[in-house]
Formats: structure tokens, sequence, C-alpha cells
């Protein structure tokens, strides 16, 4: 059985509570955003998010569940065929909550929760490769390059070559030059 929500409902008793909720997403289904006070706002955006995947399934059993919460038959028809097609492939997320400041009556705190119309960038996620698997590729690589080019690979170990017999070069005859002059 579920487990009733704790603390005090929003309108008193848990069926105008339902009847408020119902009221809030047929006006943000209907609106794409409203502005409502933050805790009205945390209590509508897992009802809103709810009847937006089951709006995403589309069969005729999940639009008569929708319609048990949210009355209006034209706002029951743009969430199946509009905005269902818009998150049809985001996972979840469907709505924002951002906050806005306190009201000027009372100073409750006010928040704008609107339904996400941006598209769904893709994450890319780097793996990071094994050190050895990282190597084994690298290897391949400098094969294929040798067989490739072996005359390139042969100038480029003959320049190796030059380049450490000079040193040795220029050292003996460094060595000759002193043997000269004593």
């Amino acid at each position: 059985m579920p487990k009733p929500t704790k603390g005090a409902r929003l309108g008193g008793s848990p069926a105008h509570e339902r009847l408020i909720l119902a009221n809030l997403a047929t006006d943000l289904f209907r609106h794409g955003k409203i502005r409502t006070t933050v805790a009205k706002a945390k209590r509508l955006r897992p009802l809103a998010e709810r009847l937006i995947t089951k709006a995403k399934k589309g069969d005729i059993h999940n639009r008569r569940q929708v319609l048990t919460v949210v009355r209006d038959k034209g706002v029951v028809h743009h969430l199946f065929t509009e905005l269902a097609t818009t998150f049809a492939e985001r996972p979840g997320g469907y709505t924002r909550i951002t906050k806005i400041g306190p009201r000027k009556g009372d100073n409750a705190p006010m928040a704008v929760i609107e339904l996400v119309t941006e598209p769904l960038n893709g994450v890319t996620t780097r793996r990071t490769e094994a050190p050895a698997a990282a190597a084994a590729p690298a290897a391949e690589e400098t094969k294929a390059e040798e067989t490739e080019a072996p005359e390139a690979a042969e100038a480029t170990e003959a320049k190796a070559e030059a380049a450490d017999e000079a040193p040795a070069a220029e050292a003996a005859e460094a060595g000759e030059a002193k043997k000269d002059e004593a």
C-alpha cells in the first residue's frame, strides 16, 4: 500500500490537492509554462513527467489514464500528438523549475515550471583504454608505416646514424688537435 505524503496538503484535503495538481498539469500542457509557488511546482513535476511518459506510449489505455487526470480533451489531444513527438527521443527530464523570487503580497517563494523545448544534445563520453590495449594499436601503426614506406624509414635511420656519428667524429678530431699541440 502506498504511504501517504507527510505534512500539510496543498489544498487541505487529498481530493482538493489532486484537483489543484490536475489543473496545474492542464495549464502546463496548454501554455507550456506556468508561474506558481515552489511547493506546487515541486509537487507538479513528477505528475507531469508521468503524464508525458504515458503520452509517449500513445495507446488507448494510456490515453484513458491521462484523461482521468487532465479533463480537457483538447489538451490531451495536444499532449498526445504534438508534445509526445517533441519528447520522443528524450528519456526523461521533460520539465524545468526556475525559481524567480518571492511574491509581492505574501512573500511566498515563486517559480516557473516549463516544458523543456531544447533538443536533447548527445552526451559524448570518452572511454579510457587500458595501457596494453593502447600500446597494441600504436605498435600496429608503426608496423604499417614501415611496410608502406621502407625507403622513408631507411632514410630516417640513415639520418639518425649520421647524427650519432657526427659528434663522435668531432670529438675524435678535437682529440687529434690536442695531440698535435702537445
